[in-house]
């Protein structure tokens, strides 16, 4: 199969592009990323890299026309980038991904859109089946521009599913591991992995009673794969993700046991962090059995062992 990843080289697309060569696939990657995770995949002749936008349609009519199927994985992702450039999440994660879709109807090419479970928001009523309410804070509050990106991502992808395009969405649940994102930014794990580190403190924000749900990489991307090619996945939304809740305080607990570290735990505010655009969300637990019912896979790798290996890799690679 042609399959196109964009947003492939960064950290779900640059794992998905080893699977997806390993079983014989060609893989073409359309990014701007100046942080490139697939350089290893250099030299594969089954492997393209192209650098440009997904707002570039000339590329994209090309790029789609050659190949089967599409992953939309390009966004602009991250809370320093929700609180501090909300315009550009939005210009991408929305216009990007429209302009994905109304390329791949006119070509009728199969679209898998990466969503994210943050589009549940403020909802208390765990664990979040995929159709659970939304419940978002006030548009006053930049926190909210990723999630409101993705919702509206999912809306456009509902609505050319009606007129015909078949399309499935994938609603990830914090995945991590090896290549996440640079130490000391991005996501929770890679900020405490850099304070681990350094022996620095693991700055909690709140009071760390906040719960996630971690997904290893490995069955994130099993999943991912499977919504590309199991028929009963189209025009479905499936949260992608483990029912392993763990608080903050637990996880930062965790990786300091694992990572031998001698860093302490140090409670911050929020508005310490993110300044005053920005909220926290309480409890984020999915409901997977559209995952297991449909894509057939149950994460399998714990928060322990995944973070083991995560820890190991990122010693090794910095």
């Amino acid at each position: 199969m042609k399959v196109l990843i964009t947003g492939g080289a960064g950290f779900l697309g640059s794992h998905l592009t080893d699977a997806l060569l390993a079983q014989g696939d060609e893989v073409t990657i359309l990014d701007v990323a100046s942080d490139l995770k697939v350089l290893h995949n250099i030299g594969n002749p089954r492997f393209r890299l192209v650098r440009d936008s997904v707002l570039n349609r000339e590329i994209l009519e090309s790029l789609i026309a050659w190949c089967d199927y599409i992953y939309h994985l390009a966004a602009v992702v991250g809370v320093e980038h929700y609180v501090g450039d909300p315009n550009q999440v939005l210009n991408i994660n929305v216009n990007g991904t429209q302009t994905v879709l109304n390329v791949a109807f006119k070509l009728q090419k199969k679209v898998i859109f990466s969503s994210t479970s943050e589009v549940y928001g403020r909802n208390l009523d765990v664990p979040f089946t995929e159709d659970s309410d939304r419940v978002m804070g006030s548009t006053r509050i930049d926190r909210w521009c990723y999630a409101t990106s993705k919702a509206v991502g999912e809306h456009f992808c509902f609505a050319f599913h009606k007129l015909g395009l078949p399309v499935v969405l994938l609603r990830y649940f914090n995945a991590y591991g090896p290549r996440l994102d640079q130490m000391d930014v991005g996501r929770v794990i890679t900020i405490f992995l850099g304070q681990l580190m350094r022996g620095a403190p693991v700055t909690v924000i709140g009071n760390g009673r906040q719960t996630r749900c971690f997904t290893y990489v490995e069955d994130v991307i099993r999943a991912t794969m499977a919504a590309g090619v199991i028929d009963e996945a189209v025009g479905r939304v499936i949260n992608v993700g483990s029912n392993e809740e763990v608080t903050v305080s637990e996880l930062a607990e965790l990786m300091i046991r694992l990572s031998g570290s001698t860093s302490t735990i140090k409670f911050v505010t929020e508005e310490s962090v993110y300044g005053p655009s920005y909220e926290d969300i309480p409890r984020r637990v999915p409901d997977v059995r559209l995952m297991e019912e449909i894509l057939h896979v149950t994460a399998k790798v714990s928060l322990k062992d995944g973070l083991k290996q995560t820890l190991g890799w990122f010693r090794n690679n910095q």
